[in-house]
């Protein structure tokens, strides 16, 4: 919660940072220390199936990330951790966890965060770059392919300032196959 007692945080760091889905009185860039971006878990529902896997971000543990943190109402918040937990828990591969965030104007916050669950069958660990391109560019899900949604969070982290190497350059081989 916030200073005041009337609002709670989320912490977004893929999909979330450019397509919320609930209601937020502000957000800000925020930096989460202690885990980590990383293209890590099988999408069988949103960017693939179970017969064809793709792959989405997930926290795991060690370094920071620098992502968007949201403020959401005292009377918007059951709506919005239950639409969170619809969207984020459809499999159990993350774990909900609240940990302080650093907001861009100096405040620190507790926010509800989505770590990935390194023991879940969906935890893909760390891929090669070749076996994390073969997965996305076959993947396709209920929301959409999953070349769009490394290139989405990729391009919207860059206009956000935020320097992540990797992914930009993964972003840039999905987007030079047209």
């Amino acid at each position: 919660m916030s200073a005041t007692g009337q609002s709670h945080w989320v912490f977004g760091y893929g999909s979330l940072i450019w397509l919320p889905g609930f209601r937020f009185r502000q957000r800000q860039q925020a930096l989460l220390r202690g885990a980590h971006r990383s293209l890590c878990i099988y999408s069988h529902r949103h960017r693939g199936t179970p017969q064809a896997p793709g792959l989405v971000f997930g926290l795991t543990r060690g370094g920071s990330c620098n992502g968007m943190a949201f403020e959401v109402a005292a009377e918007d918040w059951p709506e919005t951790r239950d639409y969170l937990r619809e969207r984020e828990q459809v499999s159990g591969v993350y774990r909900e966890a609240m940990r302080s965030v650093r907001l861009a104007d100096g405040q620190a916050v507790e926010a509800l965060v989505f770590l990935v669950d390194p023991g879940h069958a969906q935890y893909a660990g760390r891929l090669d770059v070749t076996e994390q391109l073969r997965l996305v560019r076959r993947s396709h899900g209920r929301s959409g392919p999953n070349r769009d949604y490394v290139i989405n969070t990729a391009r919207h982290l860059e206009d956000l300032g935020v320097a992540d190497a990797y992914l930009s350059a993964l972003a840039r081989l999905l987007e030079a196959e047209g």
